[in-house]
């Protein structure tokens, strides 16, 4: 993979310090806005990014990579990921893929028009740990309780109570509990299960964004909840509960450092696949190959489960009365 990023913030850092244990990836430019000129041109000599930009116009005629990294602000993601598309681009995309699942929709038509990959990086999907979930299930019988729970206190919570609103609460910027670390859950929840049959969003909203909330998904046997704050903290873990046995999944959802899997009454067994200690490193892993090998099918079902995440996240917004964008 020849590889542009665009965006330099947290993400990026934590992205750059892991990209070398995948010496495939091949670091091509880094694209920012001219704000934080001095911090692109740390990141381009500290990990050998071979060029700059502030006009990502100006990156696009670039011939040198192949696929760009979108690590922007939520709100931003469709626009960008398009014009990369457009322009030949093969994109990976951070979560949220987009606000609207119609803007999912339409780049979805134009990476097919345009035979490219196109494919959302959220941590979980690509786990071992997430897979030995899966291979899991059918030990715990039927399923009757999934409950995940990320809540975490955000750092900027008290700039929004005093009436700073940053990105992170910001309804027009794609803010919120939701989009932000209740997502993970939803991708958690969907790739084992699918599409619920109803979706109900209890959310706490200030300012008209949601700074916590329940989001309740209904399945015909089973019954989820899952659990995601920035305005307060709990133990973060997830529990999946059958008639014949429970998974423990402590930490967020986004990580899955290890499983404790019980089975009746036998003793519990801690279940741990992980290939890497990052948690980016699995999905950047796959996405190399994907795109090596140019994967379209690979990558055709996973924008399916990602164009389901959005639906649930649609349905979600609406059920609360939340508008983005």
């Amino acid at each position: 993979m020849k590889l542009a990023i665009l965006g330099a913030g947290m993400i990026v850092k934590d992205f750059l310090t892991m990209v070398g244990a995948i010496p495939e990836i091949e670091l091509k430019a880094i694209v920012g806005t001219t704000r934080s000129i001095e911090n692109l041109q740390n990141l381009k000599e500290n990990y050998g990014i071979e060029a700059m930009y502030t006009d990502f116009d100006h990156c696009l005629t670039d011939n040198s990579f192949d696929t760009v990294y979108i690590a922007l602000p939520n709100h931003l993601h469709y626009a960008y990921a398009k014009k990369a598309l457009e322009h030949g681009k093969n994109v990976i995309c951070e979560k949220p893929f987009t606000l609207r699942l119609s803007e999912l929709v339409e780049l979805k038509e134009i990476a097919h028009a345009n035979d490219l990959i196109l494919i959302e990086a959220v941590t979980n999907q690509y786990l071992a740990n997430y897979q030995a979930v899966k291979d899991a299930l059918p030990k715990l019988g039927e399923l009757k309780i999934i409950e995940c729970n990320y809540s975490q206190y955000s750092s900027r919570y008290d700039a929004f109570k005093e009436g700073t609103i940053l990105p992170a609460f910001d309804p027009k910027k794609g803010g919120g509990a939701l989009m932000d670390i209740n997502i993970y859950n939803i991708h958690f929840v969907v790739g084992l299960l699918g599409m619920p049959e109803s979706v109900q969003y209890k959310a706490n909203v200030e300012r008209g964004i949601d700074t916590s909330g329940l989001l309740f998904l209904n399945y015909p046997n089973t019954k989820v909840v899952c659990i995601g704050a920035k305005d307060s903290a709990s133990a973060i873990r997830s529990t999946i509960q059958g008639n014949q046995g429970s998974m423990i999944i402590n930490g967020p959802t986004s990580i899955i450092n290890q499983v404790e899997l019980q089975v009746n009454k036998s003793e519990a067994q801690v279940i741990d696949q992980k290939l890497g200690e990052h948690r980016l490193y699995e999905e950047f892993w796959i996405f190399n190959q994907v795109i090596a090998a140019h994967d379209t099918k690979f990558a055709e079902r996973r924008l399916e489960h990602s164009l389901k995440v959005m639906e649930v996240v649609e349905l979600a917004l609406e059920d609360a009365g939340i508008q983005l964008g």
